[in-house]
């Protein structure tokens, strides 16, 4: 019995750190007004592989799927990849974003803020947790920064 726990307990941590705890920030609630966010590390980001982190956006972490604009039949628009759009529902409360940015180049992103925001559970430009849907992703360093390559790269 007590081996058969600790296996559940295990499966469950790992499952917990693949789909993303809440961030600190989620954990202690929102800052004040005014209130400075955190600094962003420096950080030595391993050298990004493109190719693959294109693969990463669009395909596994499916990136391309929300940042993209749509044609009237639903498809990504050509020449509107990563560029941005409307949320093609009603958002179930206000906690949830009502647009998806522009991700194409990272736009007033540091690569620590985009390491940061990558491996650390969507935490934005300015310290907070990024709306819904932002999925709270933990990526590897070097995921990250072969998604980053691929992002300020794309055309």
């Amino acid at each position: 019995m007590r081996m058969r726990f600790g296996l559940v307990a295990s499966v469950m941590m790992v499952l917990a750190v693949l789909i993303g705890r809440p961030a600190l920030s989620e954990q202690r609630g929102v800052r004040a007004a005014g209130e400075s966010s955190p600094p962003v590390p420096d950080i030595v980001m391993p050298p990004g592989n493109a190719q693959h982190g294109q693969y990463i956006a669009e395909h596994v972490a499916m990136c391309v799927e929300c940042h993209s604009g749509r044609d009237r039949y639903g498809n990504i628009a050509a020449g509107e990849k990563y560029l941005g759009g409307p949320i093609p529902f009603m958002p179930p409360s206000s906690e949830w974003a009502t647009s998806i940015p522009r991700n194409r180049g990272l736009p007033g992103y540091t690569d620590g803020m985009a390491m940061r925001l990558l491996t650390q559970g969507a935490i934005g430009r300015d310290g907070r947790q990024l709306k819904l849907p932002m999925p709270r992703f933990r990526m590897t360093p070097q995921d990250a920064a072969d998604v980053i390559a691929f992002l300020r790269s794309a055309r």
